[in-house]
């Protein structure tokens, strides 16, 4: 079963995905913080990270930047973006520091969301 971090500080946003994508056989964790993302990866290693930008103290960019210090253990793990926030700089950073894409959520029902995620993780799948 495939694992998804979802780094998200609304809780409720955060629980409503987490239960869409587990009816979906998808397993995930969540992290409310860049610092507790970045705690969890010290211990795990999921199929695939999905952040917000807007995040409290250390913003979703600052997590893109950190992530670079786990180096090997993190380079193969597809981070899509997940934001309401729709700045072209803040969307070229992310691609920048690695974000395989760059989704806003308005534009993406949790059903639909779900679909785009498991893209990354058939892509992924099919290169082991």
């Amino acid at each position: 079963m495939p694992l998804i971090l979802i780094v998200e500080d609304e809780k409720i946003l955060a629980e409503m995905y987490k239960d869409r994508f587990e009816k979906e056989g998808i397993q995930v964790d969540l992290t409310f913080s860049s610092e507790q993302a970045l705690e969890y990866l010290n211990n795990k290693k999921p199929d695939l990270i999905l952040l917000d930008i807007l995040l409290p103290k250390a913003n979703g960019i600052s997590f893109l930047e950190k992530i670079k210090q786990f180096k090997n253990k993190t380079k193969d793990i597809p981070i899509i973006v997940f934001s309401n926030y729709d700045d072209p700089k803040t969307r070229n950073d992310a691609f920048l520091l690695g974000a395989k894409s760059y989704l806003i959520k308005t534009q993406y029902t949790p059903k639909e969301l779900v679909e785009e995620v498991k893209k990354y993780l058939n892509l992924k799948n099919k290169s082991q």
